[in-house]
């Protein structure tokens, strides 16, 4: 299912609401050939002006969710404005109750020893139909690839969330994804931890104000560091809608 893309500052973000972000996902699941879907925020985009690799897994990725009030803003201020963000966490809970319904088995790796089993039993309460094939915390490390993979494999899932953080999980997910041999694998950070209550997320009107960041920054203060890509990422927007005027 083909679906319209923007560039900010070389990175693809797919322009979708949440309606269409989730007819792709089941024809992308329904299709049964392997699909990576990445979920991009100012980080991200950030991250990928310095790193070739992972700005090119998100490039060719098979959708691009746009999570971020940031990028909103960026679109926007460009000329070519998002439809809406569609978040990691949530999309990961409305895919779990599209398996529901449709009969998608779902395998959770990552994050801390326990939490994804935490997350899964969050998800099977929600969800009661809900089959999770496996969950595994193990890591992203190299050496640790062929097990994990074999343990996938044998689990057979027609979704693989990985939540080893980003770019880590979708470097993760780039090397492995044909050899996996599941049809959807998405990198899905710190959604395993919100679901599972293990991380506090946002009020619902912070997140609509676009604060979330700040209640994160409150409830994580070592993260003051990584909040500093977002002023870097607004003079970048800035100085690329200036060149583009110029060369106008």
């Amino acid at each position: 299912m083909t679906h319209e893309s923007i560039a900010i500052l070389g990175v693809r973000v797919s322009n979708v609401d949440v309606p269409q972000s989730l007819a792709i996902i089941e024809s992308l699941i329904e299709s049964g050939t392997p699909h990576q879907l990445v979920t991009v925020n100012t980080e991200f985009v950030m991250a990928a002006q310095k790193d070739a690799e992972f700005k090119a897994i998100i490039n060719a990725a098979a959708l691009a969710l746009p999570d971020g009030v940031g990028l909103l803003w960026a679109a926007r201020f460009l000329g070519h404005p998002l439809k809406e963000r569609v978040t990691g966490v949530d999309t990961v809970q409305r895919v779990a109750e599209l398996a529901a319904h449709k009969g998608y088995r779902l395998f959770l790796l990552g994050a801390a020893e326990g939490v994804a089993d935490l997350c899964a039993r969050r998800l099977s309460t929600n969800y009661p139909h809900l089959q999770i094939a496996g969950t595994y915390s193990g890591s992203p490390a190299v050496e640790e690839e062929d097990e994990i993979v074999a343990l996938v494999r044998k689990a057979r899932p027609d979704v693989l969330f990985v939540a080893y953080g980003a770019p880590q999980q979708d470097k993760w997910i780039a090397r492995n994804l044909e050899r996996l041999r599941v049809p959807l694998a998405m990198g899905v950070g710190g959604a395993f931890d919100f679901i599972a209550g293990v991380a506090v997320r946002a009020p619902r009107w912070m997140q609509q104000l676009g604060l979330e960041w700040l209640h994160r920054l409150y409830h994580e203060p070592w993260r003051w560091r990584r909040m500093l890509a977002l002023p870097k990422f607004v003079g970048l927007v800035i100085l690329r809608k200036l060149g583009d005027n110029v060369r106008h």
